[in-house]
């Protein structure tokens, strides 16, 4: 199904979209999941393009960049400078400011065939290649910046792949920080992020591109369905979903969300449930 009427990427047919979340849910349960499996769904659940084949085709790229890296290049410092000269250097993947305003930024498939991505997605380039080399890599969230680390906290490196996987400084790290939040630098920041917590950050921040493009609700819903399937999501997003199924005219699903919601919140929060039962009856009396 096609929406002509709306820029790409064009959402999959429903049933597609249906199929998509089904195997989510069950990566998102796993024992351990797959990082890149989950993004590359996140990307086919945006982009109706994405096919099976596509799929294959991103995680065979992934596979052929690691292989060019050179075999155990040494310690942390090493790695994060051998991972660098190939994607930062011979390959050019890194990031500008135009790439916030850009969809196919937060999506993997785009990401590794424009070589140009919002950091965090850069960030997953950087793990998924690194660690199919058999690096000591993993993400680490700074506010508003993820960069990636190499090695154990004693040790520890940081490389920004948004600057083409530059090698941050004790300083660098600081700065990037405070920047971001006002705030000085707490070493609890530079512990490992989860995938789940990383799919949970690309996920909001396909939310918030669709949130400033009204006409986008279907990216922001499709988002917002696929947060809701991580274990351990925030409550709030079942509002979020509610609100937006109003926002798209489907009142009556719209409307139970909000009830649903309402019950889960009643109990510590009681004058915000009043007012989410308020906004599911105005929904149902749009149907009139």
């Amino acid at each position: 199904m096609r929406h002509p009427h709306l820029p790409p990427p064009h959402p999959p047919s429903p049933e597609r979209a249906a199929e998509l979340r089904r195997r989510f849910a069950e990566e998102a349960r796993a024992e351990r999941p797959d990082l890149a499996a989950l993004c590359l769904l996140i990307g086919a659940t945006a982009d109706g393009e994405l096919d099976e084949a596509g799929i294959d085709v991103a995680q065979l790229e992934l596979d052929r960049l690691a292989g060019e890296l050179p075999y155990r290049p040494g310690g942390p410092r090493a790695w994060a400078e051998a991972v660098r000269r190939l994607l930062g250097g011979r390959y050019g993947f890194h990031g500008t400011p135009g790439d916030y305003q850009r969809l196919e930024s937060s999506l993997l498939h785009e990401v590794l065939r424009r070589r140009r991505g919002l950091p965090i997605l850069l960030s997953v380039v950087w793990l998924e290649v690194a660690r199919r080399a058999g690096a000591p890599v993993y993400g680490v969230a700074l506010p508003g910046h993820f960069v990636v680390g190499f090695g154990t906290a004693e040790e520890q490196v940081l490389a920004d792949p948004f600057e083409g996987g530059r090698v941050l400084t004790g300083t660098d790290a600081e700065l990037l920080v405070v920047g971001a939040t006002g705030a000085p630098l707490d070493p609890g920041m530079l512990e490992p992020a989860p995938p789940l917590e990383v799919v949970q950050r690309i996920l909001n921040n396909i939310r918030a591109w669709a949130t400033a493009r009204p006409e986008r609700s279907d990216v922001a819903l499709s988002a917002v369905e696929l947060a809701l399937l991580v274990p351990s999501h925030p409550a709030r997003l079942r509002y979020e979903r509610g609100q937006l199924l109003v926002q798209r005219g489907e009142f009556v699903t719209g409307a139970e969300e909000l009830d649903a919601y309402a019950d889960l919140i009643e109990v510590v929060d009681e004058s915000t449930a009043h007012k989410v039962r308020q906004q599911a009856r105005t929904a149902r009396a749009m149907l009139n």
